[in-house]
Parts: C-alpha cells; structure tokens; sequence
C-alpha cells in the first residue's frame, strides 16, 4: 500500500480525479453529517471552479492506493480583497479522515503541508475547529487554544408557535411605529448593492468573536455578484429583511439561504442589529416576519438551521424561544506557525 499527498487543482482535475473526489465527499457525508443532505457532486464542482476575489482556496488529498482516505482544505484572504489587510496573517484548516484510517497518523502528516501553505501565504496564525473530543485532543496536543465556541442549532418549522410569532411582529411594529420593514426575494436590487453593502459591512463587524483573532469583514457590490452568480447556477435564493428607521437608515437585517437541492431545509444566515437601536424588540420584529415570510414563499420548509458565537446570549434567546435547539458545539481553535512548525 502506497501513501501519497497531492493537490487538487479545480481547472486541471481530471474526470477520474472528480469522481475520487466526489467518491470521498459522499463517505465523509454519510459518516459525518448522515443526517443532513449531500451536496451534488455538480453544484460541488461548480463551487470549487467558480472564481472567488475573496479568498485563495487550496484542496490536498491524502491517497492510499488510488482511495482519498482524507482532504486538507485551507483558506486564505485574497491580496485584492478588502479584506486583506487585517486578514492577511491568517489561515484556516480544515482536515477530515475517514474513518477507518484514523489513529494511524494521516492527520498529523498535514502538518507540515499547513505550515508550507501559511508560508506561502504569509499567515501567522491558523484557524481550525473540533466538534468531538478527538478533534479537540489532536488540535490541543498540536498546541493550539479555544478561541470562540460556536453553536449550531437546527429548529422544526412543524413545532413553532405561529400565534406568539405573529405578536412579535406586532410588538414590533408598535415599539417602532415610524420605521418600516422591507422584505426582498430572491435578490437585492442591482443599483442599490453598494449602499447595502456599506451598511452590512457595519453591522457584520459588530458580531461577537469572543477571543478569536479576527480582521474585519468587508462586504462590496462586486463580492455579492459574484455569490449570486454561483447561486443562479442552482437556481437557489436569498431572501434578505430589514428594518428602516425614519431617516431611511438600515437598522436591523436578517436573510436567509434556500437551495433547491436540500428540499425542506432554509439556512438562516446573518441576523444583526445596529447598537444604537437595540432594546426595541428589532431582533424579534425580524426574525418572526423571516419566519412569516418563509412560510408563504417555501410552505415545504421543514428545518431551519443557524449558527452563533456562544456568547451571543441575545440572539440565542431569541433563537430559544422560537424552538431552536442545539445540535452540536463547535469550538474554534488557533495556532501560531511557529508552535505548529514545532510540533511536526
């Protein structure tokens, strides 16, 4: 038995190397994630070929005979983002093994395929994460620390109380009765991209990171056309809800992501509010009329999944009481180079 490392590179793969791929991403599927639905292996594809000025992503494969028994993906700030700045010396990781090759070393020989990736990107510090206690044991063996905790919670559309979220719309509007809420399918209008992405970008940058080394996140007119132009391949929706204030001003903002490939289930993206506005119910106001609007425009939702910053008490009350429930916990962790050289 031969063991190897090599890279996946989207462009040059070929149909035999896809279908390895694909091979493995069902297995990783239905040992990781049995319960939630496999992407197509052509909207993977698609993702993995389409262009990104965001980010730099790299796929490494670990192959025993001609079978990947694992996948090393990392991701760094592109040089043209904006975000580049403040993100430049970071890095994140991401490694799965199959099962039946664990404890046998595959993980730790990317190690020193990560610290070659943050030197030719120029990162100091790589982020990764572990959901069991494995996980957790390999990266804090490695020498890296907890940085944030992030909870995934999953709610069923048949179990919530349509009366009490019915009120919240009304308590909202009535705490608020000047501003206003706007609701857009599907899209955002073309020619008002760059003002909502000004206004998301604030709001982005006030989530909580815990003690997780961050740079700021910046959203542009440019990145949201190209996240559209992927979702038109698969025909899948954003649904965006906000709340304006008398002035005009954006408020409050909450949007969610449907695929018409994972039938039954809405992702709940970012939901955020100004901090000069909080107090007046504008998180309940949006995420109950999310929710109506959800019913009328996909009535076959059954499952609608999120994820937030542990110590987001606010939004996980909110999220509690609409009968979100805890799924799994995942706990982000990072490393410095120079600790990770060391333990290889």
């Amino acid at each position: 038995m031969t063991e190897s490392q090599r890279e996946l590179v989207p462009g040059l793969a070929t149909p035999v190397e896809w279908r390895r791929y694909h091979a493995f991403r069902r297995r990783r599927n239905a040992e990781w994630r049995p319960d939630e639905p496999l992407t197509p292996d052509a909207v993977a594809q698609m993702r993995m070929l389409a262009p990104d000025s965001r980010t730099i992503k790299n796929t490494w494969l670990a192959l025993r005979d001609d079978e990947i028994v694992s996948v090393l993906e990392t991701r760094a700030t592109h040089p043209s983002s904006p975000e580049y700045q403040t993100n430049r010396h970071l890095l994140s990781a991401e490694v799965y093994v199959l099962r039946e090759h664990r404890r046998q070393g595959v993980g730790r020989r990317w190690i020193p395929r990560v610290v070659e990736m943050m030197e030719r990107h120029q990162a100091s510090v790589m982020t990764a994460s572990a959901e069991d206690e494995p996980g957790h044991a390999f990266l804090r063996g490695l020498g890296a620390a907890p940085k944030m905790t992030d909870r995934e919670s999953r709610m069923d559309m048949r179990q919530v109380e349509w009366e009490m979220v019915a009120r919240w719309v009304r308590e909202g509007q009535a705490a608020s009765p000047r501003s206003r809420l706007q609701l857009y399918r599907h899209r955002l209008p073309d020619e008002a991209l760059e003002a909502f992405c000004v206004r998301l970008t604030e709001l982005l940058n006030t989530v909580p990171f815990e003690g997780l080394d961050h740079g700021d996140m910046v959203m542009t007119a440019d990145h949201v056309r190209e996240f559209y132009a992927r979702l038109d391949e698969t025909g899948s929706s954003v649904h965006t809800c906000l709340i304006r204030e008398p002035d005009g001003s954006i408020s409050g903002w909450t949007d969610v992501l449907k695929h018409p490939y994972e039938p039954g289930l809405i992702h709940q993206m970012f939901t955020g509010v100004d901090r000069s506005a909080r107090g007046r119910g504008l998180g309940k106001w949006l995420k109950a009329a999310m929710l109506e609007h959800i019913r009328r425009l996909h009535p076959d939702t059954q499952a609608i999944v999120t994820e937030n910053a542990g110590s987001n008490a606010p939004m996980l009350a909110i999220n509690h009481r609409l009968g979100f429930r805890l799924r799994r916990t995942v706990t982000v962790y990072q490393i410095d180079r120079q600790t990770l050289a060391r333990s290889t």
